[in-house]
């Protein structure tokens, strides 16, 4: 772990991450790619240490309310004391200036921060996004290794309806000839139903494979997949879309599911709903 001060937080569309790297270990991690142009190592965690003090700055000025995002490149619950300190603050501003926050997670950790999102989702917008792969704890510990496991992601999930907060599922990436089944899509839907999930994001049964994160996922398999290596590279070779043999069957399975139960899919409508401000009537009840 390593500080720095950054010029800006603030993207044109409001999204934010508070740091670069991650320690959470997920077999294929995009955020490795090499076009992100991370210098350090990615498990040496870069804290973006004046991003509340940016975001006060940029929250201040804006004319207009927002919805603020964050967790799309790195994930603002990494295990690091100064790490959990900056997405706390920055949940307090955020409330202290009305706006929204779209925040995407794969950590329980996101519950230390409960009571800042009740205060947020009672005035504005608050939408919390977890991600969910493997249904299988013991292959969800080699998949993630260094993050809470599904089920427990799926009592989170559990615990935001219960608040009231709306929730989204990523449900992505899907590893040919690993966790591109029927019986594991079926778990993760089950999960999503029970805990009334908003929407499900879901761009197909596959992943994307580029230079960096190509070759740890390739490292990996060598680690615990002996010989699949050769399997990917017999299907696929170096493409940059890696598009299960199941797509077609269990994307139907899953367009199925959502209609049945009212969960919204669509990637641009999901975005659209996360991205768009929304402010709540909120009137404190005084006892007399």
């Amino acid at each position: 772990m390593h500080f720095k001060e950054v010029k800006g937080i603030l993207s044109a569309s409001n999204g934010m991450n508070i740091s670069r790297g991650c320690t959470h270990g997920c077999i294929y991690c995009d955020s490795r790619s090499k076009c992100y142009q991370i210098k350090h190592d990615f498990e040496d965690v870069e804290i973006k240490i004046n991003a509340p003090a940016l975001l006060e700055n940029a929250l201040g000025r804006k004319r207009k309310k927002c919805v603020v995002g964050t967790g799309a490149m790195s994930d603002p619950y990494i295990p690091i004391p100064e790490n959990l300190a900056n997405i706390r603050s920055c949940l307090e501003i955020i409330d202290k200036y009305g706006c929204g926050i779209a925040i995407q997670t794969k950590s329980d950790l996101i519950l230390r921060d409960m009571d800042l999102l009740i205060k947020i989702n009672k005035k504005a917008k608050c939408i919390v996004q977890i991600t969910l792969t493997t249904f299988d704890e013991d292959l969800c510990r080699i998949v993630e290794p260094n993050v809470c496991g599904t089920k427990r992601r799926y009592e989170v999930l559990k615990i935001m309806q219960k608040e009231g907060i709306q929730t989204i599922v990523w449900l992505c990436p899907f590893l040919p000839f690993i966790n591109d089944t029927e019986e594991n899509l079926r778990g993760l839907l089950d999960y999503c139903v029970d805990a009334d999930v908003y929407g499900i994001l879901c761009w197909g049964i596959g992943m994307t494979l580029r230079d960096g994160s190509r070759d740890y996922f390739h490292k990996k398999l060598d680690k615990h997949f002996p010989g699949l290596k050769d399997a990917y590279h017999k299907k696929y070779g170096y493409k940059y879309e890696i598009t299960s043999g199941n797509n077609n069957k269990l994307m139907k399975l899953l367009r199925e599911t959502c209609e049945k139960h009212g969960i919204v899919t669509g990637v641009d409508n999901l975005f659209e709903y996360m991205r768009a401000y929304e402010e709540k009537e909120y009137r404190q009840i005084e006892l007399f």
